[in-house]
């Protein structure tokens, strides 16, 4: 029998099929940065067994390691850590449950990387055997208090805006590329200050701090297991938390609560707001910040404009948008703020 290692169903089909589960799903996230020697045969193996646990998220695979987000039906999760075991590259990989659950995916994708984190770095500027200190909870919370210490959030500006550490710089750029040169700039003049990074589940802080390291940044240290980590050891031991407000997520979730502190506020009326939103209009999608109130207003679109385009009949919708003039190439919304 000839496995599919693709998926074929269309996104509804694969919706509604989500929608009339019956059973718990598990989040959680995995990454390791180690060679492997044949990708896509270990990227055809990883679908495989996924696909037969009913396993939903995003693998990517690369010649430096894995990097994973799933989501995984509460009665396969035995099977699953057990399947894992397995793997000679992945058997010891620590694996991050999610903090809050709830719908976070709804198909499978297991692709062949380049990187497992897209900073386009060549290999002379970093070396994976020299990378930042790991600190745990404790020892994170303890050092942000320390004089000269800076801390960076190596995420996105979208994901610091709902979410982030006490006194944090949040670097201002758009795409992974631009950021460790971003993180640098930052850095001119304070190479021998204690740097203290964190990201979502560690894995964006492993590359930054060794390529940082090398770069001449003299101090480097990293948040062990990043925010999610951090969230569930403080809980545990029932520390106050330095992060504040939300820690968003790329899936459905868009986010998970670490303190009730609303940071952000609505991109449309001003109001305090940290929920995050896909624009509902087909040709826009942009990911903004929106209360609930502009939401019923606005139909779930970003602005009028998407609401009123929203609207017309799909037909209509489908005609505009052969117009490259009616597609929003941007991305992401932009606070003053920022």
């Amino acid at each position: 029998m000839v496995i599919k290692l693709y998926n074929k169903k269309s996104k509804q089909e694969l919706i509604n099929n989500l929608n009339l589960e019956s059973f718990k799903r598990i989040t959680c996230s995995f990454y390791n940065y180690i060679p492997i020697e044949s990708p896509q045969v270990l990227r055809d193996h990883i679908y495989s067994i996924f696909e037969s646990l009913k396993i939903f998220g995003r693998v990517y695979i690369a010649s430096e390691g894995v990097n994973a987000q799933i989501s995984v039906p509460d009665y396969f999760w035995v099977k699953f850590i057990e399947e894992i075991k397995k793997i000679k590259s992945i058997k010891n990989i620590p694996i991050k449950k999610a903090l809050n659950e709830g719908t976070s995916f709804y198909k499978l994708i297991v692709k062949v990387k380049k990187e497992i984190v897209a900073y386009g770095l060549s290999e002379d500027l970093y070396d994976m055997n020299q990378v930042g200190q790991h600190l745990n909870h404790r020892e994170f919370n303890k050092a942000i208090e320390e004089e000269s210490t800076i801390v960076i959030d190596m995420r996105n500006f979208y994901e610091s805006e709902v979410g982030r550490f006490k006194n944090a710089e949040i670097p201002l750029v758009e795409k992974s590329k631009e950021l460790l040169p971003e993180v640098r700039r930052m850095l001119n003049g304070r190479e021998d200050n204690q740097v203290l990074l964190y990201c979502t589940g560690g894995i964006r802080c492993e590359k930054a701090s060794s390529y940082l390291i090398k770069s001449g940044v003299n101090n480097v240290k990293q948040l062990h297991g990043g925010i999610i980590q951090y969230a569930h050891n403080i809980r545990k031991d029932g520390i106050k938390s330095k992060f504040i407000g939300k820690n968003f997520v790329f899936d459905s979730r868009l986010g998970e609560r670490i303190t009730d502190d609303v940071i952000a506020d609505c991109h449309n009326c001003g109001k305090p707001s940290d929920n995050h939103h896909d624009c509902n209009y087909d040709a826009c999608h942009i990911l903004f910040i929106q209360c609930v109130g502009c939401s019923t207003k606005l139909d779930g679109c970003c602005s009028e404009e998407c609401k009123e385009n929203a609207s017309k009949p799909i037909e209509e919708q489908k005609e505009m948008r052969k117009d490259p003039k009616n597609i929003i190439k941007k991305r992401y919304f932009r606070s003053p703020k920022n």
